[in-house]
């Protein structure tokens, strides 16, 4: 199968290049200026220069395809620089179904994120519309919303890293986010999964037609709180660190004030995403890739070692 993947240079874009490869799968790669060294196994998959903006360069990256993968989704915008959730994740999906329909490409397989809603934070709100889209388009549909995804981010940079550098690394405190005001009954939860069962997931999806038409919440084996999340890094990397409780209140007063700034480090979205929790059960993964999936655990963090020498 001829696959066509718009987002396929980044963390997750990686891993689904590798995926379609070993099932014996032709991607075929839509790549922005700048990222021509990104594009992994270049010697085994098809490329086109443009972006998610250029719809000749989308129906270009479709031809002769069976099928497309969207895979394009940001945490934080940089309007200046045209980043932001409504052209990324929403018109980008609009433009991509469009130059599918024009290519003859009927089958879509669109990353969305667990938790996503209407109303909702401006990236929930895009991701859902995009759905809604996408599943109203006459296109063969699948949608997956994983949890927060982890594993070898292998250059770029992905959930468990970011918290080794930003809470365990650092020589003070690591912070431990929790709702209300009673550390004891606000747990922020999580059901992280790793990224070679996401990327498995898709594989799958693209290869079962009754998936279509299905939308699929994608959790890791456990439930977890920040704390413990926290704990298992630190532990895979051989250290021992505090955690400060601190409720997420606080942070946003910060971010209120600040997270227009690019260097304050969470907006008041992800805040109040982090505040809802992101939790999935395993059990729709499990079925998809047909084994467990792989948890939250120091064998499968073991990449975290490499980032944690000075």
């Amino acid at each position: 199968m001829k696959v066509a993947i718009i987002g396929g240079t980044g963390f997750v874009g990686g891993y689904l290049v590798d995926a379609l490869l070993d099932a014996g799968h032709e991607p075929s790669l839509l790549v922005r200026a700048g990222s021509e060294t990104k594009v992994r196994h270049a010697g085994r998959v098809r490329t086109t220069a443009g972006d998610v903006s250029m719809p000749e360069a989308l129906l270009a990256v479709m031809e002769r395809c069976d099928a497309v993968i969207y895979n394009i989704g940001i945490l934080r915008e940089s309007p200046r620089h045209g980043i932001t959730f409504e052209e990324l994740q929403y018109r980008g999906v609009v433009r991509t179904i469009e130059a599918a329909r024009a290519a003859g490409v009927k089958r879509l397989v669109l990353m969305s994120a667990n938790g996503v809603k209407q109303p909702g934070t401006p990236y929930q709100e895009t991701k859902r519309r995009a759905e809604a889209f996408a599943i109203q388009s006459g296109l063969d549909v699948t949608v997956m919303r994983p949890s927060v995804i982890f594993g070898d981010p292998r250059g770029t940079m992905e959930f468990a890293t970011q918290l080794h550098n930003d809470m365990i690394r650092p020589p003070i405190p690591a912070v431990g986010f929790f709702s209300g005001r009673d550390p004891r009954k606000g747990d922020v939860v999580m059901s992280p999964v790793h990224i070679e069962d996401v990327a498995r997931a898709f594989v799958a999806a693209l290869e079962n037609d009754e998936t279509i038409g299905r939308t699929y919440a994608l959790g890791g084996p456990e439930v977890l709180s920040w704390p413990s999340m926290v704990r298992r890094i630190a532990a895979a990397t051989g250290r021992d660190k505090w955690i400060l409780p601190m409720p997420i209140w606080v942070m946003r007063i910060g971010a209120t004030l600040f997270d227009w700034l690019p260097f304050f480090p969470v907006t008041r979205g992800q805040l109040t995403m982090l505040e809802e929790g992101n939790t999935a059960a395993p059990a729709l993964l499990e079925q998809l890739i047909g084994r467990k999936p792989r948890g939250f655990t120091a064998d499968e963090l073991a990449y975290l070692k490499s980032s944690s020498k000075p």
